[in-house]
């Protein structure tokens, strides 16, 4: 199993869209499940963090790579000294900027505003711009260094008070890096959210810069979405929305396994937040959107994930989503990201094919059914009848032929022929939506080239 799961295993195709810090994260994760060799992550974690200012951590992988025994290369040794000063002169130039921005008065009389701020600042206490750069340079360094708090609060601060645009969206990628790798969930949803917010709203002169910056987003968003409350709702919301659903499709269609995981699992997560009819409807649309887009990127993206959605909302082949099923089990147990939501996807995986499955049939064998659900008969009972009261669906079981007798009430076909042209005109609506933003990016970016010309 270990080389089916090494095979699917998506890590190569993240590493390349994530900071240095959040790609240790991940090789930690690797070593656990011990998908490859030990002493090849072990160097692989060497050679991540070889470039930053940790240099304590560098001289102990080293010895552990070389042995116990080995010399430390005078470099590194080097570097450390080096660090240390540089450590110190920030500390130093910062000591001014640092007093005022931590004063209880002026930490009462900021607002929203940068302009605003800085302007108070700059009146009261004698900022200059370049006083507020050491922030964003200090907390840069610090971030290098391996003191994420300390850099989070710096980068706020910064972000305070600048205008520059470049620099702001720069803070706002390193405090976001910085709360996930302290594990501040709730302040990392924040900061994904306003760092969302920078990148739709600004004007960027390339529509291929603002792609790239969205493409990253996606990347960064899965560390702490099937962590943070309420994750599974706001991951699926974001991969979900237009843009960032085309983002997927353009740039990294390997998204779909877990666009595919977090709609399926958010079918529990929303029971709790809405009304059951609202809930339902909302989750049907976006199993129907989900559909849509695997099909037409299967060419490009698919795995076991995908192929289980595929074979049974496509082909309607239930015995190839019970073997699809079992695989993707396996790929989400060992998936670094949704190892937390295995059982999860699992019970919502069974509750698509039992559903399904019982729109199909009148008269279901329980066996039958259990098989499919890779359960045992007993298990397979226990969870039909869980479903009938949950769902309240009008069945009713027969113990002694162990069959499953379904009502289905006849739909009227204008009913029908309504829903599917709420759908279409939904769909339509969403696409010129999405055409009209596109022209407006490509008009803005060419009269910016005229501009520049």
């Amino acid at each position: 199993m270990a080389s089916t799961t090494a095979s699917s295993d998506l890590v190569p195709r993240i590493l390349p869209y994530l900071d240095r810090l959040l790609i240790f994260a991940l090789l930690e994760h690797l070593s656990e499940q011990k998908l490859y060799p030990a002493d090849v992550l072990l160097q692989a974690k060497y050679d991540v963090m070889k470039d930053t200012n940790m240099m304590d951590y560098i001289s102990e992988t080293y010895k552990a790579i070389h042995g116990a025994d080995a010399t430390v290369p005078a470099e590194i040794t080097e570097r450390r000294n080096e660090v240390l000063e540089k450590l110190a002169e920030f500390e130093k130039k910062a000591e001014k900027i640092l007093e005022i921005v931590r004063n209880p008065e002026v930490v009462n009389a900021l607002r929203s505003d940068p302009a605003q701020n800085f302007s108070y600042v700059k009146e009261n206490y004698g900022v200059t711009p370049e006083m507020v750069d050491i922030l964003y340079h200090y907390g840069k360094f610090q971030y290098n260094c391996g003191k994420y708090t300390e850099a989070a609060e710096h980068l706020y601060q910064f972000r305070m008070l600048s205008n520059d645009s470049e620099m702001v969206i720069s803070a706002t990628w390193g405090k976001l890096a910085a709360e996930i790798v302290t594990l501040q969930w709730e302040n990392a949803v924040s900061e994904l959210l306003k760092l969302k917010e920078l990148i739709d709203q600004k004007n960027f002169a390339d529509p291929l810069v603002q792609l790239n910056h969205r493409t990253w987003l996606i990347h960064w968003a899965l560390f702490f979405f099937f962590n943070a409350e309420n994750g599974h709702e706001k991951l699926t919301d974001l991969f979900l929305s237009p843009a960032y659903l085309n983002a997927i499709q353009t740039s990294c269609p390997w998204i779909l396994r877990y666009v595919t995981v977090t709609v399926l699992t958010s079918r529990n997560a929303r029971k709790t937040s809405a009304g059951r009819s609202s809930t339902y409807a909302t989750y049907q649309k976006q199993i129907r959107e989900l559909v849509r887009v695997i099909k037409q990127e299967r060419y490009e993206y698919s795995d076991a994930v995908t192929d289980f959605v595929y074979a049974l909302y496509v082909d309607f082949d239930f015995e190839a989503a019970q073997t699809k099923l079992a695989e993707a089990a396996a790929v989400v147990k060992t998936d670094p990201f949704l190892v937390g939501s295995a059982d999860e996807f699992l019970e919502s995986a069974r509750h698509l094919v039992s559903e399904l499955y019982c729109q199909i049939h009148q008269r279901i064998d329980i066996r039958d059914l259990s098989a499919r659900l890779n359960l045992s008969p007993e298990e397979g009972e226990k969870w039909i009848v869980n479903l009938i009261r949950d769902t309240r669906v009008d069945a009713k079981i027969n113990f002694s032929e162990g069959t499953v007798i379904m009502n289905h009430p006849p739909q009227s076909v204008y009913q029908q022929v309504i829903e599917r042209t709420k759908g279409l005109s939904f769909r339509t609506n969403q696409v010129l939506a999405h055409m009209l933003t596109t022209r407006s990016a490509t008009v803005n970016g060419a009269e910016a080239g005229e501009v520049q010309e």
